[in-house]
Order: structure tokens, then sequence, then C-alpha cells
């Protein structure tokens, strides 16, 4: 089960002027048309102006433009615009418009713009993940009442503090505490805290601990601490929306893997085109392999089926799949192979990226909601934010 959590990248045209000095160096062969070649510049430089340089636009200016594209109901809104700025600049990821309103919509679809958002009924979701776990264990209720009736380091019960809770920062606090200082705590959780998302991006933690290097801010404690603050929140959801290079021609798709998983809108298509040529059903939620298992997945198994079509081995296939977090695997032997075949049977072209089908399933979900779903959302608030800029 993937977890979900939870620009196209702009071209920079540099207009260079070759030297013609090549037919000026030639000798006396070319000496005559040289000297007219020479004259003609002259004259026509008489009647020309030196080419102005663009100048990138000043991080006041950014920053203006990020507040004017923002919705209107948004607070703090030089605060935002400040977060978003500096996520772009410590990245380097051109703060265009497309870019900018990608990032406000994500953030409006996820928390509103609320630096820590509150969730209804936390602390009774709180609850039932620790029953779900100690029965899994089959650890007596009592002895989970008991442990959750101790005090905390700030004074108060467990208990207490759960029924408290209103965002996941102060649930991440709590985890923290139980895990490390009572024994039953570690024995459900190990050492890792079940709050796996957080902040204004819901953004997650695993991925942030990752990417933290190049972070422009001093660490307050921990980077999970920072996923829960604006800055840290919107500079990692960024780096998780934006920081890796794509193929799509629609924001969409990016979207859809901000929820999914990196590339997880172009395998999807490369799914279907496998289960089209093939006739296996596939779930078509973007992940190729098991990662971290050696075991072959439902794709790599019907992948295997073309073999002799591709003229690959099975160690063949495999390597290409395992290239499927990123953007070189659209250059790989299986990935055009399968998409000629494909093509070729059904007559026509074939979309090089689509939704994936995936349900979204978290404790703080109380509805059945879709990876499509939360695509189309962000994609009406991002042309909104198109629309304002107009």
């Amino acid at each position: 089960m993937q977890t979900l959590r939870l620009t196209p990248t702009v071209a920079t045209f540099l207009v260079s002027f070759h030297s013609i000095s090549r037919g000026l160096d030639s000798g006396l062969r070319y000496g005559r048309y040289a000297l007219g070649l020479t004259a003609l510049l002259m004259l026509a430089g008489c009647g020309t102006h030196s080419p102005q340089q663009v100048t990138a636009p000043s991080p006041t200016e950014v920053q203006a433009r990020i507040v004017r594209l923002m919705p209107g109901s948004v607070s703090e809104r030089q605060g935002w615009a400040r977060d978003i700025y500096m996520a772009f600049d410590a990245q380097k990821i051109p703060p265009t418009t497309e870019n900018i309103c990608s990032v406000l919509a994500v953030t409006e679809q996820e928390s509103t713009f609320q630096a820590n958002p509150r969730v209804p009924g936390m602390g009774s979701i709180a609850k039932k993940e620790i029953d779900r776990r100690a029965g899994k264990l089959h650890i007596p209720a009592f002895l989970v009442r008991t442990a959750l009736s101790l005090r905390s380091p700030n004074g108060k019960t467990y208990n207490e503090r759960l029924a408290a809770a209103h965002t996941e920062k102060e649930l991440s606090d709590i985890f923290d505490d139980f895990i490390g200082m009572v024994p039953l705590g570690k024995t459900l959780f190990g050492s890792f805290n079940p709050v796996e998302t957080g902040g204004p991006m819901q953004v997650s933690v695993a991925f942030a601990e990752r990417q933290s290097r190049g972070y422009p801010y001093t660490i307050d404690g921990s980077i999970r601490n920072e996923v829960f603050t604006r800055r840290g929140g919107v500079y990692f959801g960024t780096a998780h929306l934006l920081g890796y290079p794509v193929s799509y021609t629609q924001q969409i798709y990016r979207f859809a893997d901000y929820n999914a998983g990196w590339y997880s809108s172009r395998n999807a298509a490369f799914q279907r085109a496998v289960s089209s040529l093939t006739g296996v059903s596939l779930a078509l939620d973007g992940d190729l392999i098991r990662y971290g298992s050696l075991e072959p997945s439902a794709t790599e198994l019907a992948v295997r089926k073309l073999g002799k079509r591709l003229d690959m081995s099975e160690l063949a296939i495999r390597r290409a799949l395992e290239k499927g977090e990123t953007l070189d695997f659209e250059e790989s032997k299986l990935y055009t192979r399968v998409f000629e075949l494909a093509e070729k049977k059904a007559g026509k072209s074939l979309p090089r990226a689509i939704l994936p089908g995936i349900t979204l399933e978290s404790p703080k979900i109380t509805r059945k909601l879709t990876t499509a779903w939360f695509a189309k959302r962000v994609e009406e608030r991002y042309q909104r934010c198109l629309a304002r800029a107009k």
C-alpha cells in the first residue's frame, strides 16, 4: 500500500550571436567577401541598438506577485509570500506564474493556508489507531488504558492530551513523548511516529528528512518539527511538487503525483499500455515494482510475458522498471518498445500520462476519495489562480 501524502520547468531561451569571423580568417580566397561583409556590418551597426538584458525580478517583486495571486481570504499574506519565495529561491525553482499558482493551489487544497491545520476528531482518531495496533499485538485493553493514564512530560496524562489535540503537530508531539517515555508506546509504534504527514502542504515527514540537505533555515529540533511550520511545510511541499523534471504537458499530472508519488501519472499510463498488450488487469497505481523487495510486482510479472516481443531478459526488465521513479525511464528500451507495440495494436497514439486509480486511505479521511479527485480539485484552484494573473 503506497503511503499517500501527502510546472512545467521553464525553458530559458538564450539568444546567441554566432561569430562570422571564420569567413574573415579564411585568407585571400575570401578577401573580397570579408571586406564587403565588414562594410555591411559597419553600416548595419549604425542603425541598431545593443540588445537589452532581461533582468530577473527582485525578491520584493516576486513576493508582491505571490500576494496578488493568493486567494482573497488568505491572512498573513506577506508571511506566506516570503516563505514561498524562499522555497523557490533556495531550490532554484523559477518563480513563474505557473509554478507559483501550483504551490498556492496545493496549499489551498491541503490546508486552506493554515500552517498547522486543525483536523476534526483528531484525538479520537489517534485513540482508534492505538487500539487497532494494540489489538493486532494482542495487548489487553486495560494495559492500554493504564499507559494512557500516565503523566506525560508536560504534566498532563496522555489521555488528557489526546482529548485536547486538534492538530497533527500536537498529535506528533504526544506520540514522540509516548514512544520515548512509555514502554508500551515503543511496543506499539517502535521508534516510528505514526504521524506521517503534516504542515500547510501536508508533505511526508519521511520525504522531508530525505530532502533536508540545503534547507535554508536553522532547524528547530528536528526536520519533523520543521514540517509542521509554515516555512518548512512550504519548503518541503514545494520540493515535492516541483523539485523533479517531468515531460507532462498538463499540470494536473504533477498534482496527481503530489498525492500518489513522483511519476505515478506517467507510470500509470505505462501500466495501462502493458495491460492492453498482455490482457492482464493491473492496478493503475504507478507502482512498477515492489520497492524494498525482490519479489516481482504484478506489473513486473505482466511485463515478463512480453519478454520475447521486447527482446529483453527478466533481469533487463527489472533494471528498467527500477528506473520508474526517474525521468530516465522514458528513455529506456522497455518504455519505448511497450508503447510502440501498444500503439501499433491500438492503431493510434496513446497518452503518456493518466490520473492514477488510487483510493485514498487515511484515518483522517471519512469518505471515499481518490487521487483523481484530489488532482482535479487542485486543478480547479490552479485555474482560478491563473485567471487572477490576467
